[in-house]
């Protein structure tokens, strides 16, 4: 099954990249942009058909590798 994990830095969290798209935006002419914030998206296929354990196992995959914890939240999404 398709496995997709959105990845995206905590409330509090300096996001520079973010910063400095919402102000190309703004000076290329896009007003009203504010709060960009920048993420990864990571899809993978993962064997099995038991959606709850799969969900489980790439959650384990996001706390031991895919995501900075200490700054990062995710989202598992099983596709």
């Amino acid at each position: 099954m398709r496995v997709e994990v959105v990845i995206g830095l905590k409330e509090g969290v300096l996001d520079p990249q973010g910063k400095a798209i919402g102000h190309a935006l703004n000076a290329l002419g896009y007003e009203g942009v504010s709060d960009v914030k920048v993420g990864k998206v990571i899809t993978f296929e993962l064997d099995g058909h038991d959606v709850n354990a799969l969900k489980k196992e790439a959650e384990s995959m996001c706390e031991v590798l895919l995501a900075n914890t200490v700054i990062e939240t995710y989202r598992v999404k099983i596709v």
